[in-house]
């Protein structure tokens, strides 16, 4: 376990973009139609953002960001860090970020960073951006976190094609002294990360003609070593257990009442039936945890911040919040967040063509 407690950091605002093209999973000529409405109870999701060929994470958090900008009113020559976390990056070299800074038109005096950690991917960069900035030398940073993970997979996998949808959100951060701190705890189980995995295409096990073979592997699994993969029980019973722990440690270590004291919580959006277990075995109050998943699917490491563009954009903008997050995904990694907002700008969702 590894906490960080940062201080003089605020959020100043959140952006988020979508492909403009929606893929309804009741459409999906994998499933009979019996099939679609068993899955789209069991997992809760009834349609998804999916990104053509022709579009990447960064075309998504490029278009959130331009955008948030443009409503902060933020003069570009103000910013001094981009940090890039996705997992879907433009190219194996050069990172990301440094395309961002470019084409963002941001000073060449922006630090830039990639960070590819999935699902935690916001609360990673979260604690990269607030370590940078607590001491003031750095004082503005935007935050980009997208993926496009619908184009990781086969399109012949049943069980992951009707779960992610593609989304990029910007964060925009500000030093401010009197801001509330943020408290985020993050863990690892690397012995794990067979469970959430790409088998070929890096170094360990390079791209070979074999890697673009199909295999079936049973009950609708049609892929190539080249697609990533979810073993489904490992991971779902990972979800229910490691997270609700360092939740339930997150309310005891900071003496946390989980009715007065949080007026929403930000789990993350993997699917409605882990979503629903969490829910129970902290018997959290349902009002207090939206849910984006029916309309957008799984997101990602933007899916967290997704959350308040989706479904708290009035309360975010118009009164101070005080939030816990729940994040967890590849490596295995798992954290929690507790942060306070003041209201700040919350951009309409943008579309991308």
């Amino acid at each position: 376990m590894a906490v960080w407690n940062i201080k003089n950091v605020s959020i100043k605002g959140i952006s988020g973009s979508i492909p403009d093209n929606i893929v309804k999973n009741a459409d999906l000529n994998l499933f009979t139609s019996e099939e679609s409405k068993l899955l789209i109870k069991s997992v809760g999701i009834a349609e998804r953002p999916v990104a053509t060929d022709k579009i990447c994470a960064s075309d998504l958090c490029f278009s959130a960001a331009e955008q948030l900008l443009k409503d902060l009113s933020w003069n570009k020559d103000s910013i001094n860090s981009l940090i890039f976390e996705s997992v879907t990056r433009d190219y194996r070299t050069p990172p990301t970020s440094c395309i961002l800074q470019h084409r963002l038109n941001l000073s060449e005096n922006t630090f830039t960073l990639d960070i590819p950690m999935g699902c935690c991917g916001f609360m990673y960069g979260m604690v990269v951006a607030g370590n940078l900035m607590q001491s003031g030398t750095v004082k503005r940073t935007l935050l980009l976190v997208g993926d496009t993970a619908s184009r990781m997979g086969s399109s012949q996998d049943k069980s992951r094609v009707p779960l992610f949808g593609d989304a990029g959100v910007a964060i925009a951060l500000e030093y401010n002294e009197n801001a509330n701190p943020m408290i985020i705890e993050l863990n690892t189980d690397g012995s794990g990360y067979k469970a959430l995995i790409t088998p070929h295409g890096e170094f360990r096990e390079p791209a070979t003609p074999d890697s673009f073979i199909y295999h079936d592997f049973g009950k609708g699994i049609i892929r190539r070593p080249i697609d990533a993969l979810i073993d489904g029980m490992e991971v779902f019973g990972f979800a229910i257990s490691k997270p609700s722990k360092s939740i339930k440690n997150f309310f005891q270590v900071y003496n946390i009442d989980k009715d007065n004291d949080i007026d929403y919580f930000l789990i993350h959006q993997a699917n409605k039936s882990i979503i629903k277990r969490l829910v129970k075995k902290l018997d959290l109050p349902i009002e207090k945890v939206p849910m984006d998943i029916e309309q957008y699917g799984n997101t990602g490491g933007a899916s967290v911040p997704f959350l308040i563009v989706a479904r708290l954009r009035e309360q975010a903008m118009t009164k101070p919040l005080t939030l816990l997050a729940s994040s967890f995904g590849l490596g295995l990694t798992w954290g929690t967040m507790l942060f306070k907002t003041e209201p700040m700008v919350i951009s309409k969702l943008i579309k991308v063509k």
